[in-house]
C-alpha cells in the first residue's frame, strides 16, 4: 500500500495527469493534421496519452502490423490491436519535445507506407 501511496504522490505532485492531458491534445491535433493528406487512416481517438489511429483497412488485413513494422524501423514503437488499430501509449513523464519527434516519426512512416 505505501508504494501505491507513493505512486499517487509522484503523480499529483508532477502533475503527471494535466502533462497527460495537454499533450494528448497537441498528440491528437498533429494527428488530425497528418491524415488529412492521406487516406491510410481513417481516425484518431484517445484521452490524455492514450491514443489510437484507424487503418482504413479491414480488421483481417496484415496493414495495422506492417505499419507498426515500419514505424519500429523508424524508431517508435507502437502496438496493433483488433486487426487495424494502432494504439500508442507514451509514459506519463513524457516532454513535448519527445512527443514531437513520436509524431514526426509517425508521419515519416505514414507518408512513406505502401500497403
Amino acid at each position: 500500500a505505501k508504494v501505491a501511496i507513493a505512486a499517487l504522490e509522484v503523480v499529483t505532485e508532477e502533475k503527471l495527469a494535466e502533462n497527460a492531458e495537454r499533450l494528448g491534445v497537441i498528440f491528437r491535433t498533429e494527428m488530425n493534421r497528418i491524415i488529412e493528406n492521406t487516406d491510410l487512416v481513417l481516425k484518431v481517438r484517445g484521452k490524455g496519452l492514450l491514443n489510437a489511429i484507424i487503418v482504413n483497412d479491414t480488421e483481417e488485413s496484415e496493414t495495422a502490423m506492417n505499419l507498426c513494422i515500419a514505424l519500429k524501423e523508424n524508431g517508435l514503437l507502437a502496438k496493433p490491436t483488433h486487426g487495424n488499430i494502432i494504439r500508442f501509449a507514451p509514459p506519463l513523464v513524457m516532454t513535448e519535445k519527445q512527443l514531437m519527434e513520436c509524431v514526426a516519426i509517425i508521419e515519416k512512416t505514414i507518408t512513406e507506407f505502401k500497403k
